[in-house]
């Protein structure tokens, strides 16, 4: 089980090689204003994302309670140009690899431990092991399908467009709904076939590494369920962190 996750890492090295703590946009026009690189963007068409620079004194929007990676997250602001493959295999990889994802994955892990999740795996130590791995696989395939492989296949834009207006009635059923609905790389709404395929492709191929004790179908489809439910759980987060983060501030003591 363990052998699983360093051959996958391994697949996937060139990716990693990318999450080099930036997503490089292509530069903003001349004169142009310059938004920083977790910006948000309108359902309306492109915002301009521009290029992220290599001081990190203004990069706290790109994580979640200064935890939580959120690179994908881009702001309301116009002419935002399109997202290449690269940027895109860069997402999800950051998304994989960032520091905090490895405790995260810890934690997951151990509360499957708790309830005994895939009792074929035992208890102990070797036990935690197995789970880690079995989590910490099913979170970087998911992630790579969903943000990366899918959405290069398909046309489709994986970064998470922020509404940042309206109630929060309307900004909560919006952020939810993005797992549902997608954009493609003309700003269009499509189905968001990257998200509920991706997540399905990842739950099947789960079973390859899981064992055959521990196979069924209503394990599938729970884990299908689940990884969906956590990524619009996720993108609640990124539609209000930018408010909460602003609250914050707001009430740090000036020096």
């Amino acid at each position: 089980m363990l052998s699983l996750t360093f051959t996958l890492s391994a697949a996937i090295g060139h990716a990693q090689q990318l999450a080099d703590d930036t997503v490089a946009y292509p530069p903003a026009a001349p004169g142009a204003t310059v938004p920083q690189p977790s910006g948000a963007a309108t359902e309306t068409g492109h915002t301009d994302q521009s290029s992220a620079t290599a001081d990190h004194s203004d990069r706290v929007d790109d994580r979640i309670f200064g935890v939580l990676p959120n690179y994908g997250t881009v702001k309301n602001a116009p002419n935002v140009p399109l997202i290449t493959n690269q940027q895109t295999l860069r997402l999800a990889a950051l998304d994989s690899f960032d520091p905090y994802v490895f405790p995260f994955v810890g934690v997951v892990a151990g509360l499957a431990q708790l309830q005994h999740q895939d009792p074929s795996f035992g208890t102990g130590v070797a036990g935690y092991a197995k789970r880690y791995a079995t989590s910490f696989a099913d979170n970087t395939i998911g992630n790579f399908l969903v943000e990366a492989v899918l959405p290069m296949a398909l046309g489709q834009d994986s970064r998470y467009f922020q509404d940042g207006t309206g109630s929060v009635w309307h900004r909560l059923g919006y952020s939810a709904s993005r797992v549902v609905v997608g954009r493609d790389l003309d700003g269009h709404r499509r189905f968001n076939l990257s998200e509920i395929g991706g997540n399905g492709i990842a739950a099947g191929l789960s079973n390859s590494y899981r064992p055959a004790a521990d196979r069924s179908v209503s394990g599938t489809l729970t884990l299908w369920a689940t990884q969906v439910m956590w990524d619009a759980v996720g993108n609640v987060a990124k539609e209000f962190w930018p408010d909460i983060h602003a609250r914050l501030h707001r009430h740090q003591p000036q020096p």
